[in-house]
């Protein structure tokens, strides 16, 4: 069905068909000479009576017509300025058209231009451009959103719908500037963490996104099918035992920015599709890896805000080393005053009801521990807090605890509530590691459809023998919602998963 044009989009395309009458191309091929920007200009501009000649291009965002000169507003990557276009600076000779016709009645608001012209400051002292040519450079057909900002600072009109915004976001980051700053911050949260690992001299690597078992964690996956090989194919849920590979091939530390894809729910902290970083470095357990993830946060924190103390929602978090620390099962025993480290797996369930947690048969000894820590501890864990000491059973990749064979080596980094960060020293025993996959087999066969599958080719690589590790991952994603004080995982994605949209 064709879209029913509304009297604005009509409009526009009329003015579209009035250039080309002109003879005036509306989307132009030839580069724009671009050589300065909007926060430049109003930065470096500090005397009248300076000779400065710049070219910027950009939206068109507003337009005061003052009869033969007219103020104008250009927005580019870097922000907004003023231009003033005289009809007799654009248009010396005789033919008036590009003023009267083209810049008056034709160019509407969200239209890209491009502008020469000398730098100057009004009566008023704003920094501006005095054009003297213009060009069209490419048309806009719908109109922008007018959202206004008063003198007080109170937007009105705003562009606010939450699910508009996600679904469009090329028209939310034009018309709400701070949205534009978070993405900005999200890319120097990752560029300092990967600078801190290469500065250690870690390697960045790729592994497959498409993989022929899903493993590295208890998660349901996305499968899809290879043609040409005929076998189902998985979407990473971890790159965890790829990256485990290339230790036991020699790499002293690999790190990757890997984008994970889990079939699971959707809500403000949870994506199907989201970022995380692991890391995986020889020689190292996690008592170091402790230190070294407090260390990272602490820089990253420090390079994105220059301070360690930051808001988050109605708390003030301190990211401070070093880090509180306290151990899985003394947590679970003070926010519920129940010591759980010698229930067998009946006592467990029937621990859950009293807590009133729902559970079902399917549920082992790791996920009815699990849901215990997550309702009843993991909320009260404002500030950073390494949470450690798991019991084994909810940690198939991990080293047993060098001191209680009943616990692993394994710390969980809480901040404001919720998980950031999970590290091990990792499992690098090929025999007991076996043990552990097929005890999440068993799982699997009473219903739980996140147990892990078994990886024998991984399983193989580990007989050639694997170093002593340690390995950690953080969720990205999460990192920039707490370092930029966003309280939705959809307000630091480009792009979020939405539901399909609704035919009109």
């Amino acid at each position: 069905m064709a879209h029913e044009l509304n009297d604005q989009e009509t409009e526009r395309r009329e003015g579209l068909n009035r250039l080309r009458e002109l003879g005036i191309n509306p989307y132009p091929a030839a580069l724009y000479p671009v050589d300065s920007n909007a926060v430049e200009v109003k930065d470096k501009f500090k005397e009248e009576g300076e000779q400065w000649e710049v070219c910027l291009a950009g939206r068109m965002m507003s337009k005061r017509i003052m009869g033969k000169a007219s103020f104008a507003e250009l927005m580019d990557h870097t922000g907004r300025i003023q231009v003033y276009v005289s009809r007799d600076e654009i248009c010396p000779e005789d033919d008036k058209t590009l003023y009267n016709d083209v810049f008056k009645k034709v160019l509407d608001i969200g239209d890209f231009i491009g502008v020469k012209g000398q730098v100057f400051k009004t009566k008023v002292g704003e920094t501006s451009i005095r054009v003297t040519e213009l060009t069209v450079l490419s048309k806009s057909l719908k109109p922008l959103p007018i959202v206004k900002t008063d003198a007080d600072g109170n937007v009105h009109d705003g562009f606010a719908d939450k699910e508009q915004r996600y679904r469009m976001r090329y028209l939310d980051l034009v018309v709400n500037p701070e949205v534009k700053k978070v993405f900005e911050q999200r890319t120097k949260i990752i560029n300092s963490m990967r600078s801190f690992f290469n500065a250690r001299g870690y390697l960045e690597v790729d592994t497959p996104v498409l993989q022929p078992i899903p493993g590295g964690a208890a998660a349901r996956p996305f499968v899809t099918h290879h043609n040409s090989l005929d076998i189902e194919m998985y979407m990473r849920i971890a790159n965890e035992l790829y990256l485990k590979r290339l230790i036991v091939g020699g790499f002293d530390g690999v790190y990757e920015f890997s984008r994970n894809f889990r079939n699971e729910g959707m809500d403000r902290t949870h994506n199907p599709e989201f970022t995380v970083m692991e890391i995986y470095v020889a020689y190292k357990d996690y008592e170091w890896m402790m230190e070294f993830t407090e260390e990272m946060i602490e820089k990253t924190v420090v390079d994105l805000h220059g301070k360690t103390k930051i808001p988050l929602g109605e708390h003030q978090i301190n990211f401070q080393r070093p880090f509180s620390r306290i151990t899985f099962l003394r947590a679970i025993e003070k926010f519920t005053g129940t010591d759980v480290s010698k229930m067998s797996e009946d006592e467990l369930r029937a621990f859950c009801k009293t807590l009133h947690i729902e559970t079902d048969e399917s549920m082992g000894k790791a996920k009815l521990l699990d849901e215990i820590f997550g309702e009843k501890c993991e909320p009260n864990f404002i500030q950073p807090t390494f949470v450690m000491d798991y019991p084994k059973e909810m940690s198939p990749l991990c080293k047993m605890h060098r001191d209680n064979p009943e616990l692993t080596e394994r710390f969980e980094l809480m901040v404001n509530g919720k998980e950031l960060a999970n590290a091990y020293t990792e499992l690098n025993d090929p025999i007991n590691q076996r043990e552990r996959f097929e005890e999440q087999m068993k799982l699997s066969e009473k219903g739980d459809d996140e147990a892990m599958f078994i990886d024998q080719d991984f399983l193989r690589a580990l007989e050639y023998g694997m170093p002593p590790t340690s390995g950690m991952g953080i969720g990205v994603d999460r990192l920039v919602m707490f370092l930029t004080n966003q309280t939705s995982i959809q307000d630091v994605l480009l792009f979020p998963q939405m539901r399909p949209e609704k035919e009109s």
